[in-house]
């Protein structure tokens, strides 16, 4: 098995196990993690032994989301030649790279339960929105940050959200950027189960990917690639739309300020411009 940077990686009776482990704090997604996420669920596509999949968080938290400080390098071109095609250009492949990393979660065959504790911020909404099915445990917490960070969510929460939450749960949180208790996830439908803590969670998600594994696995295969056909051209296109729109729109004078309040550990001020 590969020696992964950002996640580990265990099978065993036919269910695999990938866990976050950072290296940022609170499974943060720096560039190992975009790196190594497609390579990971390609592998473990292609793989026959495999027929269903437990995604989760090494310690408490499942991901803190962006590793902003680690991934500054991505934003720092385009801030500094804002007018410039070939910074955006740049910042549009990179943009369509990451969304191509979770959407490698989606396409998937094998079907993906995610096991979710602590906090599940940004990227790991958009990354638990690419899964089959989600249980979280009762001190989960779960929040579309990106708008206080003056980012336009792009690595498909506005895509795959409406779908599993409804139009008006996902617009009051892509538009407040506020958090939800794992109470409030499951009366929404964003998690399909609470459990007391995270090792009944991850618990139960091993139980149910044993129950996927035991069934006839191409089946299983042909029911989730029945069931992603639905969505799967207005997500497609939705993520192209978004990834051109963020590289016309950013960089902002919001980004700039809500980048260096990270750095400095304050609140933002931002000014719509």
């Amino acid at each position: 098995m590969t020696d992964w940077q950002a996640f580990t990686v265990h099978t065993a009776d036919h269910v695999a196990q990938v866990t976050l482990t950072g290296p940022g704090k609170g499974n943060a997604m720096g560039p190992d993690f975009w790196r190594e996420l497609p390579q990971i669920f390609g592998e473990l596509d292609a793989d026959p032994q495999v027929r269903a999949i437990v995604l989760t968080g090494s310690g408490k938290h499942f991901s803190y989301g962006l590793d902003l400080p680690a991934m500054s390098g991505t934003f720092g071109p385009l801030m500094a030649d804002r007018a410039l095609a070939a910074p955006r250009t740049d910042f549009l492949h990179e943009i369509r790279r990451m969304q191509d990393s979770v959407t490698a979660v989606a396409d998937c065959r094998k079907p993906v339960i995610a096991a979710v504790s602590g906090w599940c911020i940004g990227g790991g909404l958009d990354l638990i929105a690419a899964v089959d099915i989600r249980y979280a445990s009762q001190d989960a917490k779960f929040s579309l940050r990106e708008a206080k960070v003056a980012i336009v969510a792009d690595i498909g929460s506005l895509h795959r959200l409406p779908g599993i939450i409804g139009e008006g749960h996902l617009r009051e949180l892509a538009y407040t950027g506020k958090d939800i208790d794992a109470g409030r996830a499951e009366k929404i439908g964003l998690v399909n189960d609470v459990f007391p803590d995270q090792q009944a969670a991850l618990d139960a998600a091993h139980a149910t990917a044993r129950e996927i594994a035991a069934n006839p696995p191409l089946v299983v295969q042909g029911v989730k690639d029945v069931l992603d056909h639905r969505n799967a051209a207005a997500v497609a296109d939705g993520l192209r739309y978004v990834s051109a729109w963020n590289a016309a729109f950013l960089p902002s004078e919001d980004l700039t300020e809500a980048i260096q309040a990270v750095f400095e550990k304050r609140a933002p001020e931002f000014k719509g411009r």
